[in-house]
């Protein structure tokens, strides 16, 4: 599998590296089980940050399109085909704009709504 970063693209490397991973195994070029490289060796082999790959391995694996196994590596979910069409972001935003949208229809400010969601996100066990 290549992975090409284009550094001049609108969407951020870790994203680029997310979207090619999840085409990969989705595609059937990536099986289940089959390794992926290490968070060093791809940010080396991409010239990128090893925090940009880490991000996209995080949110990979928060989607279970990946599986980090610590010391014993990366490899992709058992069912990391089904999971890649699973768009977590795409979720949230939608919920949030129905959220906000019904808020603002009881007359909530844009600077309530910033307060009340930085509250709400700070809360513990959040």
């Amino acid at each position: 599998m290549d992975i090409v970063i284009d550094l001049e693209d609108a969407n951020p490397p870790f994203a680029q590296l997310i979207e090619q991973i999840k085409s990969a195994v989705a595609g059937g070029m990536l099986k289940p089980g089959a390794g992926l490289p290490s968070i060093r060796q791809l940010a080396g082999d991409l010239g990128l940050n090893s925090k940009t790959v880490a991000k996209a391995y995080r949110l990979l694996e928060r989607d279970a399109v990946i599986v980090c196994r610590g010391y014993r590596g990366t490899v992709v979910h058992p069912d990391g085909a089904a999971n890649c069409t699973v768009d977590l972001s795409a979720q949230i935003n939608q919920t949030l704009r129905e959220t906000v949208t019904k808020l603002r229809e009881l007359g909530a400010t844009n600077s309530e709504l910033r307060i009340a969601f930085s509250n709400v996100i700070n809360e513990p066990n959040s």
